[in-house]
């Protein structure tokens, strides 16, 4: 059976886990908290390169600022959506007003921009608040 890397979101330790369809129970082996957490990461400078480098699901990342009339009106809809993906993609955000060093290195030109990392390389990214549907078929391409 292959296994995944997946990094937890509470320690953000790697983990490897069998890879199957669903799962009922994981949790990690550093703080032993569920993986099967889908509360969206609040990455920074200090952690985004380990958690797009260590993660074999897909990474979906969400470039925002509180400022921002959209973002605020995505923000429910990403936290939602990523209800349904657990240990089949991984949700961070990124605070471009309070980071704008990682909105610079990644390119941010307008927000909400959602970007999407796999095996640590960008895949495709979309600028602009999505509905549930589309966000659901934006991330079904990568899963």
């Amino acid at each position: 059976m292959s296994s995944l890397n997946v990094i937890c979101p509470h320690c953000l330790k790697v983990n490897k886990i069998p890879q199957k369809d669903g799962y009922t129970k994981a949790n990690c082996e550093s703080c032993k908290n569920s993986l099967l957490d889908t509360t969206p990461i609040e990455a920074d400078e200090n952690n985004i390169d380990h958690i797009l480098a260590n993660s074999d699901i897909p990474v979906i990342v969400d470039f925002w600022a509180p400022w921002c009339g959209p973002c605020k009106m995505f923000a429910p809809i990403f936290n939602q959506t990523a209800q349904k993906y657990p240990l089949k993609a991984l949700f961070v955000k990124v605070n471009t007003e309070a980071l704008p060093n990682l909105g610079a290195r990644f390119q941010i030109r307008s927000i909400p921009t959602l970007v999407v990392f796999k095996s640590g390389l960008e895949k495709k990214r979309n600028s602009g608040a999505l509905d549930p549907l589309r966000l659901t078929s934006f991330i079904n391409e990568f899963i």
